[in-house]
């Protein structure tokens, strides 16, 4: 069977259009093989969480803070303490803020890097759930405008056999509908 090359290319357009419609891009590289990657557009930018949700919108981001803390179980992280590592997204409409260039019409991430900090650089907490419970929880009281926030929590020095990069937690919160 011959394929002319419209054939070809009518099939071609056909797969690029069922991955769009499932999420997928097909990407080139250099050395001109072809990869299949997931993609968000800007215009229905969204996360899928663990449960299956989707967040959809604009957010904040805030990316590899690094603070010296001293939580954890053992004594030993009390005492000497060590460094974790914070990524926060934090949703919110920031249309607003696009439109007249104005910090009032949005949530200064540096307020946000503030609460993290305060928290790190805290009282102890054992777990770093708690940890993220408790910056999550203090970033939704504090700025109403926000819907939902992630938050990652690393500890990159821990006692485990074997290499890895940090061993941690995420969680994700929304504000509750009679906050």
């Amino acid at each position: 069977m011959h394929n002319s090359d419209d054939d070809v290319s009518n099939k071609y357009k056909e797969n690029l259009a069922t991955l769009s419609r499932i999420g997928y891009t097909l990407l080139w590289s250099a050395s001109s093989a072809a990869a299949i990657i997931p993609f968000i557009s800007a215009a229905a930018a969204s996360v899928m969480t663990d449960h299956g949700e989707m967040i959809k919108g604009d957010k904040l981001v805030l990316r590899g803070l690094m603070f010296h803390g001293y939580h954890g179980v053992k004594p030993e992280e009390n005492k000497l303490g060590q460094k974790f590592l914070i990524d926060v997204d934090a949703w919110m409409d920031l249309q607003a803020a696009g439109n007249s260039d104005d910090l009032s019409d949005t949530v200064s991430y540096t307020a946000i890097y503030s609460i993290v900090k305060q928290v790190l650089e805290g009282v102890p907490h054992k777990l770093l759930e708690s940890v993220a419970q408790v910056i999550a929880s203090t970033v939704l009281s504090k700025f109403p405008q926000v819907s939902a926030v992630r938050i990652q929590v690393g500890k990159p020095h821990v006692a485990v056999v074997g290499p890895v990069d940090y061993l941690g937690v995420e969680i994700t919160r929304y504000r509750s509908c009679c906050s």
